[in-house]
């Protein structure tokens, strides 16, 4: 008895140990002064936020110097304090933040004479006011200010703000973004198919990295959002913010680093933010990122120093009734959302939204789709929020008074800076430059119409153009030189889900393949960037990229020329008199090749690289039989948003009979929906039979599950292709490849072995045990019956790991990711979708 007493005084001791009694004050000019969580996970202190301000200080909790609250707003809110500020801890139970030498209130929590008698701040980040009863009378979760952390309960009646910026929990559980409390330009909410009525929804940010919704009336959270680092191990906080562009990303932070990551981003595009370039301000992107501008030299900012609070126009249109005019935006257009839309469309051609527009009284811009709809938008005085990007399918009109001044270009800027200066020497300057030039093109000029046909001028092209190529970095070709090299796309060598591909001679007479690209909807930028991760991803077993060519809406990608083409001509050949028929040891060499080349892509790049499209028409063949994977990485470029939760329709990308089931349960795809196409490919190279056929020979079963049957029954040579019957053969490899193929097609990815692994059991360095039945048929999924497009068409998007479980727990506190979290069976869909 005596003992409990002990164990019961020591925890009441500790209680009150890590209490905050009233009268403690926190200082600002006081670096040490702060109040810590138990284990000093969250501090609450002041900190300078501001790198533009040295002497701003704001109270904060923080993480890692990373600050989760802040008293009285954000940074961009208010509750910036001087050096003299204090954070007090009343005998009234208020908590108070005050500033200067008078002790002005800046922000209160409105808590005297609540019966307040102490103050604590837990592991978890939220710092609470109690009574005698340990009663929270207020806390910080409760009162959040841009950010949620693991365990805090976001509800309906909370909101997250930043600057004019909030984000809002619908009570239909709808995900909203708010500009000025009034324009909704980011709404996610659930499907018409959810069939769900909330009650009381609540969102919370897991601490393995998902974004769940939680409501009574649902038998398991919705998972809204994966973090691209979801359930990877380590001592990590991962906490969802507004900031102050307006955008809500989910961070992660390990432990001790100081720093965060993005790990996701509600709007991949930041132009699309309604305000982000303020009042008539043009959002569009630089080398950097997002940049604001003035529609035209009409206009000017509203404050030199910070482009983005807006332009306003250096001549009002009261000043010019009858002379105002409409500047043309050439791909540009003025944001428009809920609840403006209803007011401001309407149907009329390009010309009809100018004029209209500038007869109305009430208008000042407009924006004519070119998008098929015949829709025109026109925005009223009240904000004017522009995007302009050389994709934009739309023409915008701004009013102004006349004469229009479009911007100036790169060149008239650098033309008009140099004007003012003395005129001598700039002349004297561009006198003798343009003299050199002169003699320069003269004496070329000469020297190639002398040699032009030489045997050695176009020798030395040849070389100068091998050793371009040879450096490792992509060329870039102009559309003229592709149609040049392919004599007009002629000699066509295939076609396959990102477009047809076909025969070209380049100048140094290398043959090559060139990709025509279609349904790319990237930007010159975005597709650039992708390209140079393309063509830096090198490995044996992978088809090299040479070049591209970027021109208008033209996107082509160059590759190495692969002489045998594609394995499915070898593999389903009817006639392999022609010499097509490939023996058991090239089969072997070409499943262990293929599956080299999937795991660099998936565990030795810098970045894992799902490739989402394996089959035998991506597996090409160099003289020499090698096996080399094609088409990795072009994902990303038909489809760059990256959802991860999608609508199954015709136009999503894929190829029927190699799918995975987590895609049409419309479920997160990681690096093992690769291995589940890969056991698919494997079984038919061994087989030399298409996966999803049936026939009398298969009892009308799918060949897949017809072949595990007979595997089951020892009958592994019912499997073996029957046209490799005559020649000798390794059956130990036979089997050891069946075997492989069937632990790849399990149904459920947790089951799946790694690429990685993969390899070490086709090379008989690890023991494969013996597979289960791979219960999963395309169309199915842990009993889920969907119906399907067969147009060879499905939706690319990546994770990094396996979806964690629907009913798993989620209540834990703190941020360690155990191992349990990632090894889960059975993914939850969501049932959430984006407008």
């Amino acid at each position: 008895m005596k003992a409990v007493f002990f164990i019961f005084t020591i925890i009441i001791i500790t209680i009150e140990a890590a209490d905050i009694l009233p009268g403690a004050t926190l200082l600002a000019s006081d670096p040490n002064s702060k109040w810590s969580s138990p284990n000093n996970t969250f501090t609450l202190s002041f900190l300078q936020l501001d790198p533009t301000n040295q002497n701003a200080y704001f109270a904060s909790i923080s993480y890692n110097n990373i600050p989760v609250w802040i008293a009285g707003g954000t940074t961009v809110n208010g509750g910036a304090v001087d050096s003299t500020a204090a954070l007090r801890f009343l005998s009234n139970g208020d908590l108070q933040l005050t500033n200067g030498p008078s002790g002005t209130v800046v922000w209160s929590s409105r808590t005297a004479n609540l019966g307040v008698s102490s103050a604590s701040l837990d592991e978890n980040g939220n710092f609470v006011l109690k009574n005698g009863t340990f009663l929270n009378i207020w806390s910080t979760f409760d009162n959040p200010t841009d950010t949620i952390v693991p365990a805090q309960n976001f509800t309906k009646d909370h909101v997250l703000t930043s600057g004019l910026y909030s984000f809002k929990l619908r009570n239909n559980g709808n995900l909203s973004l708010l500009w000025n409390d009034s324009i909704a330009y980011y709404n996610s909410g659930l499907n018409s198919s959810a069939n769900v009525n909330l009650t009381s929804p609540s969102l919370r940010m897991q601490p393995i990295g998902i974004l769940s919704l939680f409501d009574p009336s649902l038998s398991s959270p919705l998972n809204v959002v994966y973090s691209s680092d979801y359930a990877d191990e380590g001592n990590i906080l991962r906490f969802l913010r507004l900031d102050s562009d307006g955008n809500l990303r989910i961070y992660s932070s390990a432990q001790g680093s100081g720093t965060q990551n993005v790990r996701w981003a509600a709007l991949t595009d930041q132009c699309q933010v309604f305000g982000y370039c303020g009042n008539f301000g043009v959002c569009s992107y630089n080398e950097t990122g997002p940049a604001c501008g003035c529609p035209s030299m009409n206009f000017e900012f509203n404050d030199p120093n910070d482009s983005r609070k807006g332009c306003k126009r250096k001549v009002d249109l009261s000043n010019c009734p009858s002379n105002s005019t409409m500047l043309q935006l050439d791909n540009a257009k003025f944001l428009t959302y809920p609840p403006e839309l209803s007011e401001q469309i309407f149907s009329a051609g390009i010309s009809a939204c100018r004029f209209n527009c500038l007869v109305n009284g009430a208008c000042v811009a407009s924006t004519s789709l070119a998008d098929g709809t015949g829709m025109c938008y026109f925005k009223q005085p009240n904000f004017v929020s522009g995007y302009q990007a050389p994709t934009l399918p739309s023409t915008s009109f701004v009013k102004i008074c006349g004469p229009a001044l479009p911007n100036p270009s790169a060149v008239s800027e650098t033309v008009q800076k140099k004007n003012g200066g003395r005129v001598p020497g700039w002349v004297v300057a561009l006198v003798v430059v343009a003299s050199l030039l002169g003699l320069i093109l003269l004496e070329g000029g000469l020297w190639w119409w002398c040699f032009r046909n030489s045997s050695k001028f176009a020798s030395l092209s040849s070389q100068y153009a091998l050793l371009e190529y040879a450096s490792g970095a992509p060329v870039q070709f102009t559309y003229k030189e592709l149609q040049r090299t392919t004599k007009g796309f002629r000699e066509k060598l295939g076609a396959g889900g990102f477009g047809a591909v076909y025969r070209a001679v380049l100048a140094n007479k290398t043959v090559a393949a060139v990709k025509q690209l279609e349904g790319i909807e990237q930007g010159e930028k975005q597709f650039r960037m992708e390209v140079a991760t393309i063509s830096s991803t090198h490995h044996l077993n992978l088809v090299r990229l040479i070049g591209f060519c970027s021109e208008g809406r033209h996107r082509l990608l160059v590759y190495e020329f692969m002489k045998n083409g594609s394995l499915d001509k070898f593999l389903f050949a009817e006639d392999h008199s022609s010499g097509k028929l490939l023996n058991w040891e090239h089969r072997y060499n070409i499943a262990l090749g293929t599956a080299r080349g999937i795991t660099y892509l998936h565990e030795e790049c810098r970045d894992c690289i799902v490739h989402c499209d394996i089959k035998p028409e991506n597996i090409l063949l160099d003289e020499n039989y090698a096996a080399k994977v094609s088409d990795f990485g072009l994902a990303k470029l038909v489809n760059p948003k990256d959802h991860r939760h999608r609508t199954l329709t015709s136009h999503v990308r894929g190829t029927r009979g190699y799918l995975a089931p987590e895609w049409l349960a419309n479920l997160p795809i990681t690096s093992k929906s690769d291995v589940y196409s890969y056991g698919m490919v494997l079984l038919e190279i061994v087989s030399g039979k298409r996966n999803f056929e049936v026939s009398e020979e298969t009892s009308r079963k799918k060949y897949s599950s017809w072949a595990f049957e007979e595997f089951e029954r020892g009958n592994t040579e019912a499997i073996l292709d029957k046209k490799l019957s005559k020649q000798e053969m390794d059956m130990e490899q036979v089997m050891r490849a069946i075997q492989v193929s069937f632990w790849c097609i399990q149904e459920q990815p947790s089951q799946r072995p790694t690429m990685g692994k993969v390899v070490q059991m086709l090379e008989g360095v690890t023991e494969i045990d013996r597979p289960p039945a791979p219960r999963a048929t395309e169309g199915s999924f842990a009993g889920t019956s969907l119906n399907a497009s067969s147009t060879s068409a499905f939706s690319t998007f990546a994770a990094s790991a396996p979806a964690p479980s629907s009913s798993s727990s989620f209540q834990t506190a703190g941020f360690q990711s155990s191992a349990s979290a990632k090894n889960v069976d059975k993914p939850s869909s969501s049932l959430l979708y984006k407008n």
